[in-house]
């Protein structure tokens, strides 16, 4: 005997367990007998137990013990892990991940090992995320592998249908073909089985409930050969149509194939040596030569380079690369050598949470898949319930024999297996977000890619997301005619040179250098600075400090009215006579966001924007953009209540922002849109979905990309239903075989998911061009 648990009531590393499945198992020792754990306890778990069940702590991450179930592929799945978990008492929370197979567990060590010993029950295999890397075997392999299987229980299949066929009545040729459609039925349908007599013994009806039944039936009532052909094709069905949505969930993962695995990374000594990129740690100078891509996430510090951010940012366009400017992995260096300071460890670039994030979102349900599960749950019963009514009351009412109305029933079991219906919203709602994310949009879950659509206003914020937030010199005017303008230019540009303030810094950017030696500098708090010039006493400052020199006139006062009018910040050049220039400084705005908001008009959705800037700042960018209205001296509580009269004057509303001010209106909203490459990490967080490029014309496109996800979601469920509607008709009137049954059901799937993965086609959505798409 081992202790089970140390000073504390831990689990010891040595130990074997400490949890009341081990004492109900076991019946050894009193550990855990009330169901707490008691230092001075000693117990035994069966070997099968230990074997299966990896150590929680092993597994565990900060959320939770994580699972990998392999047969865990759509949400009737998890459904059905769900229920098996209900009676599982102490469980804090599930984190279901879909398109990894991965369920996380948060619980003490003793509920896990209850937690899984039911999903086992419930007929799945949870394995540590270790051992099951230990035993993945490549995709290609486990679809050669999956199709030589059913290709061995087919041929089993046709073989006795041919037996049945050409010898019906001989003993001998009969019991071989029972033997055969034995073996095809086992080859095909042992995983089916296995869920379905585990959802049978529980009284639970789902899918593999219905085939289990089904098959069992037909081959018990003499309709062996259709069995195993029954068998066979629905296993062929099921393996094809996993290997494609698995294409849908895999789309965004293949990103992670754009990253380098090994990096050139500078020794302390200065040479360069080639390592793994996931052992580069941070701050590490690393190299990159034209023609390959960045292996990490990272900060220009020498060269210079033109850089193809496609895969991240979905921009078509190479942008140009110089010190200081940030670099994702996975993009390609197109031009010149660059050495990058790492900002980001491999499992932590920016390529890498797009695809956790992704991959987070695909475990929310969508609103119409939660309806679709919800009307399963009441469907697939309902079908059996009518099946077995079929099979009793036929014979009585429409003369039938026993047999033939089992058979009846039988095929009208297999029709009906929600298949179709239940993988209709998964794959299309994947593809959906896959094509969102090889644009540049992450879109955090189902539910805001399927919303969007109904978005009847989008509120903007307005620096560094309709502007560039960046201040440039858009205008100058010279007013002395006694000075010669290169004289007063070249004053101005020493002055501004002084100053670290964005505005005067925006001014030195857009004027030549400066020639004189400036002296006995002063800054003027709030109002700008003064200094002696070639025997020249200056300043330069605000309308404010020109008022308080008394240098203000009426014609100065003409020139600032006009600039200010336009959202323009002023500064004056002076000296002790006269103002000698004007300087209009502006936040200018992006080329991208015209075009955006009359895309956004063009869609129907009103477009306000949210800004702290004063109100004709405000007005005048409004105008120059196109927006519809503009609010202006916003604090971050009134941009949140700004954000609650637009949901009560227009309806769905979204906000769209990039700073740590828009964090509450973009967590209020009904979808909030951060802009991603200049944003605040608080905004990113409180976002629903995130523009990595921050091009404005990226929202049309979200609206867009969830008009025609929604579009295919009712194409498939129309498809799943219509096509069982049809074929249950026949089967209550004689018309339908197995065989049709079970072709219907294959069909409806395929067809659901081809269309699903159509939102995979393409770098951008069609509906785009707006002669095709509006209305």
């Amino acid at each position: 005997m081992k202790r089970c648990c140390d000073d504390v009531g831990n689990p010891t590393s040595q130990d074997l367990c400490c949890g009341p499945a081990a004492t109900t198992a076991t019946q050894l020792g009193s550990c855990c007998a009330s169901g707490d754990a008691h230092p001075s306890d000693t117990c035994c778990t069966p070997a099968s137990v230990e074997a299966a069940v990896p150590s929680p702590a092993a597994e565990r991450g900060s959320k939770g013990t994580m699972f990998r179930i392999a047969a865990m592929d759509c949400a009737s799945e998890e459904s059905e892990i769900r229920r098996a978990l209900e009676p599982v008492s102490g469980i804090r929370g599930l984190g279901f991940q879909l398109g990894a197979r991965t369920l996380t567990i948060d619980a003490p060590d003793d509920v896990i090992l209850q937690a899984v010993a039911a999903i086992r029950t419930a007929g799945f295999d949870p394995q540590s995320v270790a051992t099951a890397a230990s035993n993945d075997v490549p995709g290609q392999v486990q679809v050669a592998e999956g199709l030589g299987r059913m290709g061995l229980a087919l041929g089993f299949a046709i073989t006795a249908e041919a037996v049945a066929f050409f010898s019906p009545d001989a003993l001998v040729f009969k019991g071989l073909g029972m033997t055969l459609a034995a073996a095809a039925i086992w080859l095909a349908g042992f995983s089916t089985y296995r869920k379905g007599f585990a959802a049978l013994l529980q009284g639970r009806l789902n899918i593999n409930a219905l085939m289990t039944v089904a098959v069992t039936g037909a081959f018990l009532i003499g309709q062996w050969p259709e069995a195993a052909m029954v068998m066979a094709l629905y296993a062929i069905a099921e393996l094809i149509e996993s290997r494609a949505v698995d294409r849908a969930r895999n789309a965004i993962k293949s990103l992670l194939d754009l990253t380098p695995e090994m990096a050139d990374v500078r020794q302390p000594d200065g040479s360069w040596k080639t390592v793994a990129a996931v052992q580069v740690p941070l701050n590490a100078i690393v190299r990159v030569k034209p023609g390959e891509r960045m292996p990490l996430d990272g900060t220009v510090t020498s060269g210079t380079s033109a850089v193809n951010q496609a895969p991240v940012t979905g921009e078509s366009i190479p942008v140009d690369k110089a010190p200081g400017d940030p670099v994702f992995a996975g993009t390609i260096n197109e031009t010149g050598t660059l050495e990058l300071t790492v900002t980001a460890e491999a499992s932590n670039t920016t390529l890498a949470r797009i695809v956790h994030s992704v991959e987070q979102a695909q475990g929310s349900r969508a609103p119409t898949q939660q309806f679709v599960d919800r009307f399963a749950a009441i469907y697939t019963p309902a079908v059996f319930a009518m099946a077995v009514l079929v099979a009793m009351l036929t014979p009585v009412f429409m003369g039938l024999t026993w047999m033939e109305a089992l058979y009846k029933a039988l095929v009208l079991l297999v029709i009906a297996c929600p298949c179709a219906l239940v993988i209709a919203t998964p794959v299309t709602v994947v593809s959906g977000l896959a094509s969102a994310a090889r644009r540049g949009i992450l879109i955090k879950g189902g539910v805001y890619l399927e919303d969007a659509h109904k978005l009847k206003a989008i509120a903007l914020d307005k620096t560094g997301t309709i502007t560039e937030g960046k201040p440039k010199l858009v205008a100058q005017h010279v007013l002395s005619t006694s000075l010669a303008e290169a004289q007063i230019l070249g004053w101005a540009a020493d002055l501004v040179g002084q100053s670290d303030h964005p505005v005067s810094k925006a001014i030195a950017q857009g004027l030549r250098a400066g020639r004189g030696s400036v002296s006995d500098f002063k800054a003027l708090a709030g109002r700008g600075v003064e200094a002696q010039l070639e025997g020249q006493r200056l300043i330069l400052g605000n309308h404010r400090l020109i008022e308080e020199r008394g240098l203000c006139t009426p014609a100065v006062e003409v020139q600032l009215k006009a600039q200010e009018a336009q959202g323009r910040t002023v500064t004056l050049l002076a000296n002790t006579s006269e103002v000698l220039a004007i300087f209009a400084v502006a936040d200018t705005i992006k080329d991208s966001s015209r075009e955006a908001i009359a895309q956004m008009h063009a869609l129907g959705v009103t477009s306000v924007m949210l800004t702290g800037d004063n109100k004709s700042t405000a007005e005048a960018i409004a105008s120059q953009a196109g927006i519809d209205k503009a609010q202006g001296n916003l604090l971050p509580e009134d941009k949140l209540a700004a954000i609650e009269q637009l949901q009560a004057q227009y309806g769905p509303t979204a906000m769209t922002g990039d700073g740590i001010n828009d964090a509450p209106a973009l967590a209020r909203a009904n979808i909030g849109i951060a802009m991603g490459a200049a944003g605040t990490d608080t905004a990113m967080e409180a976002a629903d979905i995130v523009i990595m490029n921050d091009d404005l014309r990226r929202i049309p496109e979200v609206i867009q990309l969830s008009k025609r996800t929604r579009s295919i979601l009712l194409q498939n469920i129309v498809l799943a239903l219509g096509i069982k509607a049809v074929f249950l008709v026949l089967a209550i009137l004689g018309n339908a075989s197995m065989w049709m049954a079970v072709f219907a059901d294959m069909g409806a799937s395929l067809l659901v998911v081809g269309n699903g993965l159509r939102l995979l086609r393409g770098a951008r959505v069609a509906a785009l061009h707006q002669s095709n798409s509006i209305g």
